[in-house]
Parts: C-alpha cells; structure tokens; sequence
C-alpha cells in the first residue's frame, strides 16, 4: 500500500475521460470536485504538479466537432483552442480557493536535452516555492511529434515530468479503479491487482489497447508510465478518477488502485 502521508512532492495526472464527459464537454460537477479537493490537499502541504490531458477533447466539445480528429492539422486546430479552454478553466476554479496555476507546454526537444530538462526543473521548483500549482501538457498546437504518437501520450509524460521535477509520487487518475488480470468492462467479475512489484512480461500482456474515444491513452500507457516512474525511483498508483473524494481516501492510507512501488523501495 502507498503511504502519501509524508511525501511532499506529488505528481497527479488527469486523464481526458476524468475531466470531460463522453460528448467532450467539461463534466463540471467532477472538475469542481476535483479542484476543491486538490487545493485542500495544497493547503495541507504538499506541492502538486498537474499533468492534465483533455486540451484536444475540450477543442473537439467547443468547436463542437462530433469526434476527435484524425488528422493533424485538425488535431493541432482543437488542441490550440482545447488548451485555451483547459487553462482558463483551471485558472477560474482554483481561484476560488485563492491557489495560483501556471502552464507548462513540453514538447520531445525539450525532454530531450539535459540543459532544457534543468530549467524545466528550475522553473518548476520555482513555482512549488511560491505556492503555484504548475499544470503541465504536451505543446500539441506545434508539436506534431507527440500528437502522431512518437514520445508517447500524456501517461509517459507525467512519469517523465515526475522524473525531472524529483517528485516522490505519481497519482494516475483514470477512468478503471487499477490493473485487472482481464479487461472488467468486458468481464466484471475479474479481480483488481492491488500491487505489482515487478512489471514483468504477464503484467504487459494484460494491459489493454486504446482508451477513450477523447482520450489517447490505455492501460499499456500506463503500464509504460508505471516503467519510467518506479525507475526513476517514483512510487506510481492508477486509480479511478470518477470520485475526487477518494483522493482523500488515498492520503489517508487506505488501499485504492493499483499500486508500483520504486524499483528502490
């Protein structure tokens, strides 16, 4: 089980499926939670860092398209006006409880280059120090690398930014309470995982495909994430993200999702 009771730095990732309902418009009543539940949990001490898919789901509700699109130009148009949306809307809710957000748009050169990783790095503990909450997405408006797939989706990328920012933990919210030995939606009597200590073969086989229809991710994303992450020495836990409250549950220390201890640990 995860203990995240005194760890400080913690990297929390939001998947599309959490922020946004199926037509890619804001699910306004899970955000509102979710914003009020993570500013307590910065009220209570610890720095979160956000790494928040939804920027083309969002594009795709405002621009009221009726699918994600399939082709770059398109991807790079809803991503351009979903990142927009995405920041003004976490600028407005956390507002409320007077926490400050910053943006932070990553792309494969950046993460590439150790000079760039250290300012990232700087700028991030930077932020943590005067209270702000960084939000951190890939620059899918310019970066057409990560919109066709060629770093990886956002799963990989919070493991990254957990990696560079020294983070103790990475929180990955989803839209599946963990790993299961087979896919619960397609059978719901199959047991959850509660603890992988070892991302062996069996472990990558049983993770699935694609996610959502907004979103571009799938338990072998996270499965790759959850590789990067206990590497670097980061603790990684997938959970459900449809009750924000159960965040609480988890820094409390009860046992939620599933859980990969550092390969250190």
């Amino acid at each position: 089980m995860i203990d995240l009771r005194n760890k400080k730095r913690i990297v929390i990732k939001l998947g599309t499926s959490t922020l946004a309902h199926k037509t890619g418009k804001l699910n306004i009543r899970r955000m509102t939670n979710l914003t009020r539940v993570l500013a307590d949990l910065q009220n209570a001490g610890h720095e979160l860092i956000l790494v928040s898919s939804g920027a083309v789901g969002l594009g795709v509700g405002k621009l009221n398209l009726k699918s994600k699109p399939k082709d770059t130009p398109s991807k790079q148009a809803a991503a351009a006006v979903g990142q927009c949306e995405l920041m003004h809307i976490y600028d407005e809710m956390f507002s409320k409880y007077s926490i400050t957000v910053a943006q932070i748009l990553l792309t494969k050169t950046i993460i590439s280059s150790p000079e760039r990783i250290d300012n990232v790095r700087n700028a991030i503990d930077a932020l943590a120090e005067m209270g702000v909450i960084p939000i951190v997405n890939e620059n899918d408006t310019v970066a057409i690398d990560e919109l066709e797939l060629e770093i990886g989706e956002n799963d990989s990328l919070s493991a990254i930014v957990a990696s560079i920012a020294g983070a103790e933990a990475l929180i990955i919210l989803s839209d599946i309470d963990g790993l299961y030995s087979q896919d619960p939606h397609e059978n719901p009597d199959v047991e959850k995982i509660s603890v992988v200590k070892e991302i062996d073969e069996h472990i990558e086989s049983i993770a699935g495909g694609a996610g959502s229809k907004l979103g571009s991710g799938g338990m072998a994303t996270k499965i790759n994430a959850a590789k990067i992450a206990t590497t670097a020495g980061v603790d990684m836990l997938i959970m459900n993200g449809r009750n924000p409250e159960d965040l609480y549950k988890l820094f409390d220390g009860e046992e939620i999702g599933t859980y990969f201890p550092a390969v250190n640990a």
